[in-house]
């Protein structure tokens, strides 16, 4: 760069000396300044992504995982539910499939947008969240239990894209062949079968809405969510190849599936149809008209063909939760006091313990979590400062800990 005494350069883009910037660069007929510079850096950055949204690659059938490949992974981390896992991997492989399908193909693939039914705690959620960590495509877990109707307090149907264009840096071309977990749709179920002057707004109002996003339409979507930033630009966005899996807890829909095979919940009555084992396990007979006795409107139950159950978890499910998944509770606690230099050693027995108070405080597959952080809490208060480098976590230590918590209030 020449001196400023010199000779005087001027930009060849802005037209500012080198007086008015830090840095100029000359070429062979003109210079450019630093701020042109970067601001050309910027400008081949947004082309290179349109260009690549604009071609991007074909799934390949050779390098997609299989359904038994998915299931497999599946089950590293979450322990039983086969049925359901099998319908998420085959589902999500001929969503694979329908994205890799040639474009001059006479044939048009639909769809099969999935619903999960189970009790809370016994792994939905999970589910999604492990099958996220595999997928070749962009996925996102939303709530259904913010959504209201447009103009109302809260979120909007759309925002429920907004997720999973975050998920792939708004890639439009990359967030339309992606994945939804919708979570709670038993929240929007109808409040009530009698019409009522007040607005259903997050009920069957949400419902109405979701019938566009889940059958395939183009949705203007609001880039930074709803009403905060009225005036930002909307991006259109063509739902037709995103998959949507809806999961709920559905609470009391046991009652609908009795009334429906004539089989007494309570009471002395008896069932000729199904037996006293099969009472307890109702959700295997869920069919599409126990959502809609729900409150689930038939037209978003015919845009979820595929409907499968989670099982309630016994007690030997819950032992294999807490040992066996790679991200077992046990492994998270022996390596957070190994961080600390502290070997922990945990009693068969302990385990026993800690699933027989999650079945009689009825918390599910997360009461383990928080049984554990109630025994464990002071131990990680005093492992990082104590020379001591080997913990034996006992029976009676876990009793007296859960002794002088709040849990015991939960005891029937």
């Amino acid at each position: 760069m020449a001196k400023k005494k010199d000779a005087t350069l001027y930009c060849s883009f802005c037209g500012r000396s080198d007086r008015e910037v830090e840095l100029m660069l000359p070429g062979m007929n003109g210079c450019i300044c630093n701020d042109c510079a970067e601001r050309a850096v910027e400008l081949s950055h947004e082309y290179l992504k349109k260009v690549a949204s604009s071609t991007l690659p074909d799934l390949d059938m050779e390098s997609l995982p299989k359904p038994e490949e998915i299931k497999a992974y599946l089950d590293q981390y979450v322990i039983g539910q086969e049925t359901a896992k099998r319908y998420l991997s085959v589902a999500v492989y001929n969503h694979y499939k329908r994205l890799s399908q040639k474009r001059d193909d006479d044939i048009d693939i639909e769809k099969s947008n999935i619903i999960i039914v189970g009790p809370t705690g016994t792994g939905k959620t999970l589910l999604a969240k492990t099958i996220a960590r595999m997928l070749k495509v962009p996925f996102a877990i939303v709530d259904a239990t913010v959504l209201t109707e447009a103009g109302y307090v809260g979120e909007d149907i759309e925002s429920l894209l907004t997720r999973l264009l975050a998920a792939c840096d708004y890639n439009v071309a990359e967030a339309e062949r992606g994945i939804v977990f919708i979570d709670e749709i038993d929240k929007i179920a109808r409040k009530g079968d009698n019409p009522s002057i007040t607005r259903d707004v997050s009920g069957e109002g949400v419902q109405q809405g979701l019938l566009k996003l889940l059958e395939g339409s183009v949705v203007n979507v609001p880039p930074q969510g709803g009403r905060k930033h009225p005036e930002q630009k909307m991006i259109a966005v063509d739902t037709k190849n995103i998959l949507f899996i809806c999961g709920g807890a559905f609470e009391g829909i046991e009652r609908k599936i009795a009334q429906r095979l004539n089989t007494h919940v309570v009471g002395y009555g008896a069932s000729n149809h199904v037996s006293k084992e099969d009472r307890d396990k109702l959700l295997h007979f869920v069919a599409p008209q126990d959502l809609r006795s729900y409150g689930l409107i038939p037209e978003i139950i015919g845009r979820l063909p595929i409907l499968t159950n989670l099982e309630p978890l016994d007690r030997d499910a819950l032992l294999r939760i807490l040992t066996e998944p790679k991200n077992a509770i046990v492994r998270q606690y022996k390596k957070l006091l190994e961080m600390d230099n502290v070997e922990l050693v945990i009693e068969d027995d302990v385990l026993g313990f800690v699933v027989d108070k999650a079945i009689e405080y009825k918390l599910g597959a997360r009461g383990l979590r928080s049984l554990f952080e109630t025994i464990m809490i002071d131990v990680m208060y005093q492992a990082p400062s104590l020379k001591k480098k080997r913990f034996v976590l006992t029976r009676e230590f876990a009793e007296r800990q859960l002794s002088r918590s709040n849990y015991e209030l939960l005891s029937p």
